[in-house]
């Protein structure tokens, strides 16, 4: 099964892709927003290139598991994913994806300025991974 995964961000929407087949993800370049709001068209050519099966949306939660200011924004971009293209969409648990994703950067001798080094299509390519792993 063909996965497309995003992280949802304000200002960056990492994405990735996955395959079940062969239980691996690959980071894709990500997609800027304002606000929370991405280019949609951007987001669909994502879907038309990949066609997944499944789109996986990370969920920001806080570590006692309660969902976070940025959960409820993370949900409606889900939800929009699947009244716009139709596609099916499932939440994924992101706890410490974006932490991973810098510590990952930082082990291979990255800079701290995630600005112009972005995190979110690690991040993306974790949650993806999250799914495979489960």
């Amino acid at each position: 099964m063909q996965l497309l995964g995003f992280d949802y961000g304000l200002k960056n929407i990492g994405a990735a892709t996955g395959q079940t087949l062969t239980g691996t993800a690959t980071p894709q370049p990500p997609l800027r927003a304002r606000d929370g709001v991405p280019d949609w068209s951007e987001v669909e050519a994502l879907l038309r290139e990949w066609q997944p099966e499944l789109v996986l949306v990370g969920l920001p939660l806080n570590m006692d598991g309660t969902e976070s200011e940025l959960s409820a924004r993370a949900r409606k971009f889900a939800n929009r994913i699947h009244g716009r293209f139709g596609v099916a969409v499932e939440m994924v648990d992101e706890r410490l994806s974006s932490f991973e994703a810098k510590g990952e950067v930082m082990a291979r001798g990255g800079s701290r300025d995630y600005g112009k080094n972005p995190v979110d299509s690690i991040a993306a390519r974790l949650i993806v991974e999250t799914y495979l792993n489960r």
